[in-house]
């Protein structure tokens, strides 16, 4: 039976998938074989040396210390795709709120909320609409930075209102690119992308090479009359640059889903409490994604959506007996795993193997289950990490 440890409050959609028979889930696990969690900080926290992976339900994995978790054979699943609806609908909203002045005229209407004469509220109120008129969207440019899941749905969306779409990714990936309308305009650099949109949305990961992405240079090519959306990340836009552009008046309006010290004084500026996944269908697909992420690694040693290990799935010999095995990403380790079998005369049916950056993982179908004496000896071998038979 695994074991799976949960934090936070997960969709029982999830919790469902993992079978009563084969499964021990719960917060008060102890010795889990994985750990399913939302926005729960594991930095710090000790590693059970039982633990074999943790998925969060969710894209961002900044509260897992992933690297760590590599060089332990620790595999480390995130749900990429599974919010991005969500996350799509709010940035359309966000362009709507922008491009009509629907708060301030939700404001002045609840501002006569105490007249109680119906004509007169009505004549104010015709008096003063023009103060909140606005444009469309329609015929307008959006830009993309980044167009994996969520940024591709929205560049959908956005044709299908009739906008123009901009699109930069410089590490775009085959199966983003398939994605992707053949409407969209790939640029090649953001700066250009910058200077021709309307409206310009984030869709980057966080990373030291995203921190400050947007800082007072490359606000700089934006039209004085362009927003920008981000709900991505806090960490992508610097919040002192776009104060300051905001102030010189080259920089139309802000909307973003992270909240800072000085945004609310700012009537130029949007900010939502981090709500952009906060949905229950949202909730429920990350956590069910997640949770086939860990059975399907648990049970067959199949890796998807990994943010440190290489993804790696072989159909199962009927019959065989699975090994799988982490190592560090040098030559030869492999070859030495199959001399240690071959020594002790165990098949090899069929393999697969796999790298990424400095991390590797193989999936070997073996005729016969290795002795604890063999297993022992590929643990031993130079650079072998995490040695599983499944």
């Amino acid at each position: 039976m695994f074991k799976i440890k949960t934090y936070n409050a997960i969709s029982p959609k999830g919790l469902e998938r993992f079978a009563p028979a084969r499964y021990e889930v719960g917060p008060d696990v102890a010795a889990p074989d994985a750990a399913l969690l939302r926005s729960q900080k594991l930095h710090g926290e000790a590693v059970p040396e039982s633990l074999l992976a943790v998925a969060r339900a969710g894209a961002g994995v900044n509260n897992i210390p992933v690297e760590d978790y590599g060089k332990r054979g620790i595999v480390v699943f995130n749900t990429p795709g599974a919010n991005a609806n969500a996350v799509k609908e709010l940035v359309l909203a966000g362009m709507l709120l922008t491009a009509r002045g629907v708060l301030p005229g939700i404001d002045y209407a609840r501002s006569l909320g105490a007249m109680s004469d119906s004509a007169a509220m009505h004549q104010a109120l015709e008096k003063e609409k023009s103060r909140f008129a606005g444009g469309e969207l329609r015929g307008k440019t959006l830009g993309i930075i980044g167009l994996g899941a969520i940024g591709s749905m929205l560049a959908d969306a956005a044709l299908a209102l009739g906008m123009k779409v901009l699109g930069h990714d410089p590490v775009l990936s085959i199966d983003a690119a398939w994605r992707l309308s053949n409407a969209v305009q790939r640029m090649d650099s953001m700066a250009a992308l910058l200077a021709r949109s309307d409206y310009v949305s984030l869709h980057v990961p966080a990373l030291d090479s995203t921190r400050h992405l947007l800082n007072a240079d490359m606000l700089a090519n934006l039209q004085p009359h362009a927003v920008l959306l981000n709900f991505a990340r806090e960490s992508i836009v610097d919040p002192a640059a776009v104060l300051a552009q905001l102030a010189a008046g080259k920089l139309g309006r802000y909307v973003c889903d992270f909240p800072e010290p000085g945004f609310a004084a700012e009537p130029k500026i949007i900010a939502m409490p981090h709500i952009g996944a906060s949905t229950e269908e949202s909730e429920e697909n990350c956590a069910v994604m997640a949770a086939d992420q860990l059975t399907d690694y648990l049970e067959n040693g199949h890796i998807r959506n990994s943010v440190n290990y290489p993804a790696l799935r072989m159909e199962r010999t009927a019959g065989a007996t699975r090994l799988t095995f982490a190592n560090e990403n040098v030559s030869g380790v492999l070859g030495h795993v199959l001399s240690v079998l071959a020594e002790a005369q165990v098949n090899v049916i069929d393999m697969s193997n796999r790298s990424r950056d400095t991390l590797a993982y193989n999936i070997i179908d073996l005729a016969s289950r290795p002795s604890d004496a063999v297993l022992k000896a590929i643990g031993e071998v130079a650079h072998v990490i995490r040695v599983r038979v499944i």
